[in-house]
């Protein structure tokens, strides 16, 4: 039996360019027309668009709470019916279990965020949180290149894919980042590859 109130876990991922914060507002704003209290989330590092409001590529924007770590999160969300955390894979691997018992405590969860990095990599607490939700939904971008439907991220440094020895996390929209698919996706330079085989 399914329970209106009940606590789930949910995730949005995909590449950049996917649509993952707009589909991440498009739930929330629906919780708040069913009168449920919403408090959304964002990490502090991530003010490209602004320093509080979650900003989707296409310009949707709701307002958000921006914290430092997990733990803000655990503190700030009591007294809510849904919480959303946007760009998840920036915090530590604490979310996850903050999202799982929020969810055990009957808190919808809504998390958004890349499941891999620019080197197609597992992203951060990603691959943790879709172990333990109830729903998970992958969204395609549009490649770059081609048009295809792109799962990956490619990080370009002037115009040329990024070396796999670069930060992980480097925030950057347009200017760094481009959607492509498997069969435009470029690696970075062939040393990065071989040692990215060994690691």
């Amino acid at each position: 039996m399914t329970h209106l109130h009940s606590g789930r876990l949910e995730v949005v991922c995909g590449p950049m360019f996917s649509g993952k914060s707009e589909e991440l507002i498009r739930r929330l704003t629906r919780a708040k027309i069913a009168r449920q209290r919403v408090r959304i989330f964002k990490p502090q590092l991530d003010d490209r668009y602004d320093a509080t409001d979650i900003v989707s590529h296409a310009g949707v924007r709701m307002p958000a709470t921006p914290v430092a770590s997990s733990a803000d999160i655990a503190r700030l969300a009591a007294g809510h019916d849904a919480i959303g955390i946007d760009e998840v894979q920036f915090f530590d691997e604490g979310v996850v279990e903050v999202a799982v018992h929020l969810a055990d405590n009957g808190v919808r969860v809504v998390c958004a965020g890349l499941d891999t990095d620019f080197r197609r990599l597992p992203f951060g607490p990603l691959p943790l949180l879709l172990a333990r939700a109830e729903s998970v939904t992958k969204l395609q971008a549009v490649c770059h290149s081609c048009g295809g439907e792109a799962v990956y991220t490619q990080r370009l440094v002037n115009g040329r894919p990024a070396p796999f020895s670069g930060e992980t996390v480097q925030i950057g929209a347009l200017d760094a980042y481009e959607a492509r698919c498997r069969q435009c996706y470029q690696p970075g330079h062939a040393g990065d590859v071989a040692a990215l085989r060994l690691a």
